[in-house]
């Protein structure tokens, strides 16, 4: 507030006029502590639960911690262990090759049904309903268990291959074919990626499309040329969605296979699990964390940078002209 704001009579009542200064820094001051208040609940959340942890999980990972006894500050000592952690690398492995194979086919279905189901057909939101549903049950211990009955010795899987003339085979046992159904379960699980992908289907203008018809454009070029760069920044959302959701996968690795066989399916948040619960080496697991989320944080950052490439968003070519 100013000398210009405050009206002419109020200037000859110096006392009045403080009375309105301070009236109207109470009213700025009661309007934020009411949104304060509002969100108290989910701050306090934050704070206890998830800001405290973080910081006590960064300093543990410099102790030997194992919950029966106070954590010992050993410097880098976890660090250095799990440089030389044959275990570490082969779950390091194991969940990158995880990575790099769920996560494409699970976007490329997504994209495939979210297309599909693009259309002014009769029923077409039962039929999104219908195929969105494995995605809301598709993360549970109960889908897990049945995916392992699924692909077990005696299996619906073994009895379909029966049929065609193909020996059974235990695909959850055996080593080479553990980490592919896995896979085939993320890849199940699209839901939540096609239902952006339609979203962000549905903003391409249609003009576009009747302009390459015109023009004698093949359903192929149309994909191409319009809907995959239009698409690109959604595109790039459930990429790096998908990559921070896969590298942090534990419930399927844990109920399905149980990390084996041969710790074929080790994934490093199972590993991670294993030596904080089973070993109870708390301070080890913490530095896991920690190099998980550098890990995450690189991913991350690479796509970012990567983007620049190919990702195509209708303001820059607005700011161009």
């Amino acid at each position: 507030m100013n000398a210009q704001t405050i009206p002419a009579a109020d200037k000859a009542q110096p006392g009045k006029n403080m009375k309105t200064v301070a009236k109207t820094l109470k009213g700025r001051w009661n309007a934020p502590l009411a949104g304060y208040l509002f969100i108290a609940p989910w701050l306090l959340g934050f704070l206890i639960l998830q800001l405290w942890p973080i910081i006590q999980s960064f300093y543990l990972s410099f102790t030997e911690f194992s919950l029966l006894e106070p954590a010992r500050w050993i410097g880098l000592k976890n660090y250095q262990d799990i440089s030389q952690d044959r275990l570490f690398f082969n779950s390091l492995k194991v969940t990158f090759l995880y990575v790099i194979t769920s996560v494409p086919l699970k976007l490329l279905a997504a994209l495939l049904v979210a297309m599909l189901l693009n259309r002014n057909i009769r029923g077409i939101s039962f039929y999104r309903t219908i195929i969105y549903l494995p995605s809301l049950i598709g993360g549970s211990l109960a889908v897990a268990v049945l995916w392992r009955n699924i692909f077990g010795l005696n299996g619906f899987i073994n009895h379909l291959v029966i049929l065609v003339g193909i020996a059974p085979k235990n695909w959850i046992g055996t080593p080479s074919t553990a980490l592919g159904t896995l896979v085939l379960l993320t890849a199940w699980q699209f839901g939540s990626s096609m239902i952006i992908f339609l979203a962000g289907l549905k903003q391409i203008p249609g003009e576009l499309y009747e302009a390459a018809s015109v023009d004698g454009a093949t359903p192929f070029r149309k994909f191409i040329r319009i809907t995959l760069p239009m698409l690109s920044p959604v595109i790039l959302f459930n990429l790096i969605m998908g990559i921070i959701n896969a590298f942090q996968m534990f419930t399927s690795a844990f109920v399905v296979t149980n990390g084996g066989p041969v710790n074929s399916t080790e994934m490093f948040a199972l590993y991670l699990y294993n030596k904080a619960f089973g070993s109870l080496q708390m301070g080890y697991a913490s530095a896991l964390a920690w190099i998980l989320l550098v890990i995450i944080g690189i991913a991350t950052a690479i796509n970012f940078i990567a983007s620049k490439y190919w990702v195509f968003y209708e303001t820059e070519t607005e700011g161009r002209k």
